[in-house]
């Protein structure tokens, strides 16, 4: 069992737990993920490691409450636990050790960014961060990059930093020069939309993909996604690969393999609680 020891609310549908594991805390690096399973019986749902404090032994978990399992993770207070979360899984990221990185965060996808930005700092690198929202409650992790670099901010409604699309300021920065990798993680349209801005530029693009992923040991085949004509697994081929490579039109049909699945599942979940509040 891991104890939930603070929640913060980052955004309306976007909760940070931070969970006792010291083990994961200890060993963790950037770019790699846990698998969590709330309780016996619970789907299994794969979380990047957002942070980590290894005096106290504990990891933060971001999470967007979109599906059944996800609000009832979110719903968890300090105090509760999560029985079970194994990891880290996946390869670390491939870090570069000198010059300028451009890390691009779309939604919560930022959290995402924040491990990659703290080990290329950790590692000297200069970092720039791109990071928007829908509106400015929807902005996460900007405290914690500006400790990391430059940050660049916009909003699609222009409430907050500049309106328009990370794509839109993706653009500025590398229209001035001097970046050697970005690092991209968001919905599946703004990862492709970067990649289509730095495949003219010849520039190294990663991105972290984030398909359907059970095992998280590469054995149930369901993070499979093509990659230079091959195919990977996620689990534990990635869950970054180069962007330039990837086919993420596969991407987004498997993506969606299991939505009406899924919205059955979240009908009858909040069914059953707006049965619960009336009775």
């Amino acid at each position: 069992m891991h104890l939930i020891t603070a929640r913060t609310q980052l955004s309306p549908n976007v909760t940070r737990l931070d969970v006792v594991a010291p083990r994961i805390a200890e060993i963790r690096q950037s770019g790699q993920f846990v698998i969590v399973r709330r309780a016996a019986g619970a789907e299994r749902i794969p979380l990047t490691i957002a942070d980590a404090d290894r005096a106290k032994g504990t990891i933060a978990l971001v999470i967007q409450a979109v599906g059944k399992s996800t609000r009832e993770l979110v719903a968890l207070q300090p105090g509760a636990s999560i029985q079970d979360i194994s990891g880290p899984l996946g390869r670390p990221t491939e870090l570069i050790s000198a010059g300028r990185a451009l890390c691009i965060g779309g939604g919560v996808g930022t959290a995402v960014v924040h491990p990659i930005a703290q080990g290329l700092h950790g590692n000297g690198v200069g970092v720039v961060s791109v990071i928007g929202g829908r509106s400015r409650e929807w902005v996460i992790f900007e405290e914690e990059l500006r400790r990391l670099g430059e940050v660049r901010v916009c909003t699609d409604d222009g409430s907050y930093g500049r309106k328009g699309f990370v794509t839109d300021v993706a653009r500025d920065v590398l229209a001035e020069g001097g970046i050697d990798v970005v690092y991209a993680v968001g919905p599946v349209p703004m990862m492709r939309a970067v990649v289509n801005l730095t495949r003219p530029l010849n520039v190294r693009t990663v991105v972290s993909l984030n398909p359907v992923m059970v095992d998280g040991t590469g054995m149930c085949g369901g993070c499979r996604v093509n990659v230079g004509g091959e195919t990977r697994f996620a689990c534990v081929d990635g869950p970054e690969f180069d962007g330039l490579l990837v086919d993420f039109d596969l991407l987004s049909d498997r993506l969606g393999t299991y939505r009406s699945h899924e919205q059955l599942a979240l009908s009858r979940h909040d069914e059953a609680c707006r049965i619960g509040l009336k009775s």
